[in-house]
């Protein structure tokens, strides 16, 4: 693995997200806040979890202290998410600009149900971008169904539309 490939991967998770949190703007803030049976309470739970895990995640990989949790309430509108989500994502290309192809092989402790796990960088990487495009496919459908669809999010749409 190549840092090379870890940044062509989490551009893709960018454009994913702005596909989705374009067309989240279309939706009323009923709909945003409305239970759904893919879990985090609602759409707006969904995409604060995704935000939070970018976040928790960096934290782990500079160990620092993530300060408090994300609540969805935090942010009564999209535009709101995507003011915080600009302050994360910068904060996060900083790190990734910043690693080498060794520092991919370091490894990475972290603390979960008690338990203590040490992976290599890499690996906890492409965890981050495949966590964000699992929950990132539940929002998908949510705004599919309310009628707002974010559109193909494959990441061969994004590498042809580069």
């Amino acid at each position: 693995m190549k840092t090379q490939d870890i940044e062509l991967l989490f551009e893709y998770s960018d454009w994913a997200n702005q596909r989705i949190l374009t067309a989240a703007e279309q939706l009323s803030f009923e709909q945003l806040t409305a239970a759904n049976p893919f879990g985090w309470g609602s759409l707006r739970g969904a995409l604060v979890h995704i935000m939070e895990a970018e976040y928790r995640w960096r934290c782990a990989f500079t160990q620092t202290a993530p300060r408090g949790e994300m609540e969805p309430a935090d942010f009564p509108n999209i535009a709101a998410l995507r003011t915080r989500w600009h302050t994360e994502n910068q904060a996060l290309w900083a790190y990734l600009k910043g690693l080498s192809d060794a520092d991919l092989q370091g490894l990475v402790k972290r603390e979960r149900g008690g338990r203590q796990y040490a992976w290599p960088l890499w690996q906890c990487l492409l965890h981050l971008v495949n966590h964000g495009t699992q929950h990132r496919s539940e929002c998908a459908a949510l705004l599919t169904a309310a009628g707002t669809s974010p559109g193909d999010m494959d990441l061969i749409v994004f590498l042809n539309s580069r």
